[in-house]
């Protein structure tokens, strides 16, 4: 409050971020762009009969051009530019001057979107030529199915009277997925609840999980969709209850994410509203605020009571996951959480996407994905405990080819969270934080979050899922693999370039050309 009180006398020094081009023989004035931005940037003035637009207010977000029916609108970046200076980037000099004015933690939405290396641009796939011959996927076929969740050590098999082999081994609860890609934690009252829906209503149709988030799962969603969700409990303890636990496919303990590791969440109580509260059995209008650390956990020893606790209310029937931040020493911290009984290993790396981070934090606290996922792979297999749990990996799945990668370097499936809400219609303008989503997927306006049509946006994300999936069989194909289960860890189908010895050694990947 007190940085707007600051904003009514002080004029601002920072400069559009976009500016909006109005073709004026093109616009016939029919006010959709007014009526589409939540941020107030048009504005018809009727004296005039004219359009106008406010550029300080506009976040990039394209809904107008979009939905402009005569394409009368062009948003661009703003070309004006401070005098160039390495070290105080136009973007260093906006933030602060923000921060003069409001004297408040600068927050974002979106993953980090800092020029670090991405690690997938320097991996290349091997191919099958003249003694492997590559599988053609159109007619023979190819296993995406995995299962996540412990392996047994061992199988012991009995040779029945009638010549069939049964498998005595007792077998520790799996969930199938029909292809190795899941949707990540996006919870209700972070997406608005069409958007939610729409994840559940995809997961269900194409055979895979989605993640409830820490929000809870609401009641009407139960019956038909926690067949395929994997529910989370988190710090807050949202909606956590014997039949959201056992309605579900698997238990997710959430510890960290890729874009805030360490710190925790806060849902304004303007966002909370009825259906939200009775999801999160918290009262309407209240703050929902989720604590850094899970305040029962302070050891391992901790985390494996809270493991058994949940495994115990589930009848053991269910695996349950462990959520962490890809952080340096995420390999010693996963072994950890392996032998005190997580049945699969969550990593969220550095470019995970978030509702809203403080910037400084979303941006500088982490590592990359690539390099946790091979280390933490590569540590358990070390102290042969890699069959005791599944490895999922989260933060910065762009495309297929990014899945394909991350399972050879060790990870049995992927999460995607930012793609699939592209799929639905986000641009990342990364004002996620403000609840004016002009999509209607970070919001709670019922006015913008109808824009999501639940039916419209499931069937974009099937489409999505789908799409991948084929990739993943020619690529698979090409390489001369018929199973994903023989891709998962086999980094010999990988190498770097343009690669330092160090990253290569970490990685677990020859230099190409070896």
């Amino acid at each position: 409050m007190e940085g707007e009180e600051e904003k009514k006398w002080m004029k601002s020094y920072l400069l559009p971020e976009f500016i909006i081009e109005r073709n004026e023989d093109r616009c016939i004035k029919c006010k959709v762009c007014e009526r589409q931005c939540a941020f107030e940037t048009h504005r018809y003035d009727e004296e005039l009969d004219r359009m106008f637009s406010n550029e300080e207010s506009c976040v990039g977000c394209q809904r107008c051009a979009v939905f402009c029916p005569t394409n009368a609108l062009t948003v661009k970046p703003n070309q004006s530019a401070y005098r160039p200076n390495y070290s105080w980037t136009g973007e260093r000099i906006s933030d602060l001057t923000k921060q003069a004015e409001t004297g408040a933690v600068l927050l974002t939405g979106s993953g980090n979107d800092r020029p670090y290396p991405i690690y997938w641009e320097h991996l290349l796939l091997n191919a099958s030529q003249v003694t492997n011959p590559s599988i053609d996927p159109l007619r023979e076929p190819m296993e995406l199915r995995t299962f996540l969740g412990r392996k047994p050590d061992m199988l012991e098999a009995e040779l029945m009277d009638d010549g069939e082999v049964r498998i005595s081994t007792e077998m520790p609860p799996n969930v199938m997925v029909k292809t190795p890609i899941l949707f990540s934690a996006l919870s209700y009252g972070a997406i608005s609840y069409q958007a939610f829906k729409s994840l559940a209503m995809a997961a269900s149709e194409y055979g895979t999980l989605f993640n409830t988030g820490e929000g809870g799962l609401p009641k009407d969603l139960r019956k038909e969709y926690g067949k395929n969700a994997i529910v989370q409990c988190a710090s807050g303890r949202f909606g956590v209850d014997l039949e959201y636990l056992n309605c579900s496919a698997a238990v997710e303990i959430k510890i960290g994410q890729g874009a805030k590791p360490g710190i925790g969440g806060h849902l304004p109580g303007e966002k909370v509203s009825c259906l939200i509260a009775e999801t999160r059995m918290i009262p309407a209008g209240t703050d929902a605020l989720s604590p850094a650390p899970q305040h029962d956990i302070y050891s391992i020893e901790d985390l494996s009571a809270l493991i058994y606790a949940l495994k115990e209310a589930t009848n053991y029937e269910k695996p349950v996951s462990v959520k962490i931040a890809a952080v340096h020493n995420s390999a010693a911290i996963a072994s950890g959480m392996v032998r005190a009984g997580a049945d699969i290993i969550a990593l969220d790396g550095l470019r995970g996407g978030t509702g809203a981070a403080p910037k400084m934090i979303r941006d500088n606290v982490g590592i990359p994905i690539e390099l946790a996922i091979s280390s933490v792979d590569e540590r358990l297999r070390e102290e042969g405990i890699r069959n005791r749990c599944s490895i999922l990996a989260a933060g910065g799945m762009r495309c297929s080819a990014d899945v394909v990668k991350a399972i050879a370097l060790g990870a049995d499936a992927v999460y995607i969270g930012t793609a699939a809400l592209i799929a639905m219609g986000c641009t990342l303008c990364q004002k996620c934080y403000t609840g004016k989503c002009n999509w209607g997927i970070c919001t709670q306006d019922p006015y913008l979050a109808k824009r999501i049509n639940p039916d419209i946006a499931s069937r974009r994300l099937t489409n999505l899922l789908r799409a991948w999936s084929m990739e993943i069989k020619e690529m698979l194909g090409g390489m001369g693999i018929n199973a994903i289960e023989s891709l998962r860890g086999n980094r010999d189908h990988l190498r770097g370039v343009g690669l330092q010895e160090w990253e290569l050694e970490v990685l677990g990947v020859k230099g190409a050309g070896e």
